[in-house]
């Protein structure tokens, strides 16, 4: 037992200094990000825990709330490699994932990868494009990999997809299946800004007359860098209290009398592993009952369908989930 103690001693001291380094990590991250987008900072917050957590992002909300430029900013300040999709009703898997092509040289096919083939991807609009290019997706989200003509083509570390929609336009647009859905880690809605920070936008912008400039972007967060912060999550303290009330919650979705269709299990991952990089965030090495509170509508919103009655009440899915953490009991 006294070998032992000296050990956890420089594996607490360890912790605590890596727990440091990503705090400042993250302020400068902050800092960067409010220079070109004012308010937003709950949506921040989750886009850097969903990259810690190493998920895929679904931003929604109404054209002109800062989507793109939010995801286009989180990928830049990332040293990792980016590419944009966008996403329209002609797109085709090939357009996607890549196609074969001719070698006139050799006399073979050769593989010739698409734009998926990237660390952090944008995929804007995705709702546009129709179901078999949607399921072009599935294999690589979940995966990691894409397999063309028998052969497995690894997407190297890290692999994020950040996803844009539009919620109310219906003309040309196609619902995403649950199936895909259910890869997004979070769906992160963005609101409107308010007067204050509209006014400051404006302030901001008056002697502006085009876009931000990437080009002036100065990456702080490298594939290490990443790689750190998931070594240190594993590291993170989960009370065996927090387990159960985690599965609670996920487990009243499957039984509430105003939900369809609950959560699944994906979802209790989910929470588990958003609630070690919110922590890892805010400077803790170990998980609150606030952390799974906060991440619980982002993480279920898009997982849970409501009845048809409870459609026709008006009642959202937030509300669902805001009264299953009200009826389960906290734990202490």
């Amino acid at each position: 037992m006294e070998e032992q103690q000296p050990m956890d001693k420089l594996s607490f001291e360890r912790n605590s200094s890596e727990l440091l380094w990503v705090a400042q990590k993250v302020t400068e991250l902050r800092s960067e990000i409010g220079k070109h987008v004012i308010g937003q900072e709950h949506v921040v917050e989750l886009l850097l825990a969903g990259i810690f957590a190493n998920g895929h992002v679904l931003l929604e909300g109404v054209p002109g709330v800062a989507k793109t430029l939010s995801a286009k900013l989180i990928s830049r300040l990332m040293k990792v490699d980016f590419s944009r999709i966008q996403f329209t009703p002609d797109l085709m898997p090939s357009d996607v994932i890549g196609t074969s092509v001719y070698n006139m040289k050799d006399g073979k096919f050769i593989f010739n990868k698409g734009p998926i083939f990237s660390n952090i991807v944008l995929i804007d609009e995705i709702n546009r494009a129709p179901a078999k290019t949607q399921a072009a997706l599935f294999e690589v989200m979940e995966e990691r990999q894409i397999t063309f003509d028998g052969t497995q083509y690894p997407m190297e570390f890290p692999f994020l997809v950040i996803a844009t929609q539009n919620p109310i336009e219906q003309e040309g647009t196609y619902s995403l299946p649950e199936a895909q859905l259910d890869r997004f880690i979070f769906k992160i809605t963005m609101n409107y800004p308010t007067l204050e920070e509209e006014s400051q936008i404006l302030t901001r912008y008056k002697a502006s007359n085009g876009p931000v400039d990437m080009d002036l972007i100065t990456p702080l967060f490298s594939g290490e860098d990443i790689k750190r912060v998931h070594s240190l999550m594993q590291e993170m303290v989960v009370e065996a209290s927090l387990i159960q009330y985690i599965a609670a919650i996920t487990h009243r979705t499957r039984s509430h009398p105003k939900l369809y269709l609950g959560a699944s299990p994906r979802a209790s991952l989910s929470m588990l592993r958003a609630g070690k990089a919110l922590a890892a965030l805010r400077g803790r090495d170990f998980i609150t009952p606030e952390d799974i509170q906060y991440i619980a509508l982002p993480v279920l919103t898009h997982r849970i369908i409501l009845t048809p009655e409870a459609e026709m009440e008006g009642i959202t899915t937030n509300e669902v989930i805001r009264q299953i953490l009200a009826e389960i009991e906290i734990p202490r």
